[in-house]
């Protein structure tokens, strides 16, 4: 059977892909040390598909159509968007699909009974997932599952809802007939605010960051659902709620502690690094 053999998190911030330019800015190399730490962990791990947890930023899917996860099914997949190239001097990225995959997660016949999937066989990934997979596996040869987990449009999933579909994504995985080894990569923020007097501030809530931390470090996935309320999370930052992407890979982890757990500090609000590995 198939093998979930470690999980990350990373930021997304497409202002990265500007600012992390060669000579690395002083304020910005531990940001790329745990970037490339995460890429080593890839490599070393001799992944074979991954699946990639983001939020697409209602740009694929808007509030008239706004499911609470979809599932990419496609064979193939194109990023990123025009204005992230023009204004953040991203790059485009083809990447390959993995069909069987993708509908191993979503069931064949009927929906999983644990958390319900929207699919979508035409989709083009915004920076949310293709900034983390530039970093972390600039080749882009291994083939993909996108998952959008709506962290934008309100009503928003429950992070219960998110620690079920980390639960799931590791059955699913476990009972897949391949002898796939298969990674998760999610990305999301810190406290975070865009827009207003807490923009390029620092964090804007470091007291949320150093509790967030604390629950992949401990691996206290009660703790995280339990404090990834929605007033609590909007408090710290507009755009925080992508935050609870990464309580999905806690779950997916079985709710183990992460060998790396750290909000690095930056010119921007903090960076979300997090690393976990299978037990040898």
């Amino acid at each position: 059977m198939a093998e979930l053999v470690m999980a990350a998190a990373t930021p997304h911030n497409p202002l990265l892909w500007r600012a992390m330019r060669e000579p690395v800015p002083d304020d910005l190399i531990a940001v790329e040390a745990n970037f490339r730490r995460i890429r080593e962990a890839v490599a070393e791990s001799e992944v074979d598909v991954l699946i990639v947890l983001g939020t697409d930023h209602v740009r694929q899917f808007f509030s008239d159509n706004s499911p609470a996860f979809i599932v990419g099914k496609a064979a193939s997949y194109h990023g990123t968007y025009e204005n992230e190239v023009r204004t953040f001097g991203m790059e485009y990225a083809e990447l390959q699909g993995h069909p069987e995959l993708a509908t191993q997660i979503t069931g064949r016949e009927v929906l999983p009974e644990a958390i319900d999937f929207s699919v979508s066989h035409e989709w083009r990934l915004d920076h949310s997932f293709v900034l983390p997979l530039q970093y972390v596996r600039p080749e882009l040869d291994l083939p993909i599952v996108p998952i959008h987990a709506n962290s934008i449009l309100p009503p928003l999933p429950t992070a219960a809802r998110f620690a079920a579909l980390g639960h799931h994504l590791r059955t699913a995985v476990e009972s897949w007939d391949s002898d796939a080894r298969v990674g998760l990569l999610t990305s999301g923020h810190m406290a975070t605010d865009v827009g207003g007097p807490r923009t390029f501030n620092g964090s804007p809530d470091p007291a949320f960051d150093a509790e967030a931390v604390e629950w992949m470090r401990t691996g206290d996935l009660d703790g995280a659902i339990a404090g990834c309320r929605f007033d609590r999370i909007m408090a710290a930052g507009n755009v925080t709620y992508q935050y609870v992407n990464i309580v999905a890979a806690l779950a997916a982890m079985q709710g183990r502690p992460a060998e790396l757990a750290e909000a690095t500090t930056s010119r921007f609000a903090s960076s979300p690094f997090f690393l976990w590995r299978a037990a040898a």
